[in-house]
């Protein structure tokens, strides 16, 4: 099911033996668009750390009560190496935190949709990957290959980031739409208030050309009347499955349809 992030922020985070804190960010890869880490806010009981935990830690979720649960302990959490709050988060930051809960890493192999393996397996209670998924990773795992490097981008700092279509500027970034079973980021949800008043639009991350982070602007491969004449989006309803097969086929690209 689609989530928006903004609406994930905020729930509580439970260990084995108590609470550690809230959901305060996610961290995605720019090249995927898959979201690799959940930032937790300690408040009081951790002042000043922040501790990141893969979504595929999480062994429980209650939308309704707003709250994940992991299997850790809160002495686990907190002798995890520290991640500095003010600077990107490398590999080998990432590196260190995997090795020191003992999980495999989302890039390396068996890695499905970033699910941390125990032993070369799958966590407790998870399903096994269907075949669609593991070629949908078997790409994201050959893009990431290509590259040395590739960043994390916070969803925070990206929101409030201008959307510039090929002809002009439609507006900035308001949240994300995330697949809450793969944590895949399927739209940014765009306010048009100065372009379109009165009107959100979205945007698919198939639709993005370059992201210019230093400029904090979004550039698109389309225009601003193919936005315009998109299937409407109303936020106080549900994306379906046929809404996105329709807002996928107007813009000419199946292949987040097909992969999904």
């Amino acid at each position: 099911m689609l989530r928006h992030e903004s609406e994930i922020d905020g729930y509580a985070i439970h260990a084995s033996d108590g609470l550690i804190g809230t959901v305060s960010d996610f961290l995605f890869d720019d090249a995927t668009w898959l979201v690799r880490w959940l930032v937790v806010d300690t408040g009081n009981w951790l002042p000043g750390r922040r501790v990141l935990l893969p979504p595929s830690a999480l062994a429980d979720v209650n939308h309704m009560g707003r709250q994940f649960s992991v299997r850790l302990t809160r002495q686990q959490v907190k002798e995890c190496p520290d991640v500095e709050s003010d600077r990107p988060v490398s590999r080998q930051s990432e590196a260190g935190i995997y090795d020191y809960y003992g999980w495999s890493p989302y890039w390396g192999a068996g890695a499905y949709m970033g699910m941390v393996g125990y032993g070369g397996g799958y966590l407790t209670g998870t399903a096994p990957p269907s075949p669609e998924l593991m070629q949908r990773e078997k790409a994201i795992d050959d893009a990431r290959r290509s590259q040395d490097d590739p960043a994390l981008r916070s969803a925070n700092e990206v929101t409030g980031y201008h959307i510039l279509a090929s002809d002009g500027e439609i507006g900035h970034v308001e949240d994300f739409l995330v697949e809450d079973d793969d944590w895949s980021i399927h739209y940014l949800v765009v306010d048009t208030k100065n372009w379109w008043p009165g009107r959100k639009v979205l945007i698919s991350p198939m639709s993005v050309r370059k992201i210019e982070w230093a400029d904090r602007r979004v550039n698109l491969g389309a225009d601003r009347q193919k936005v315009k004449d998109s299937p409407a989006y109303d936020p106080s309803m549900m994306v379906d499955p046929l809404y996105e097969e329709n807002f996928h086929e107007h813009y000419g690209d199946l292949r987040l349809r097909k992969a999904s």
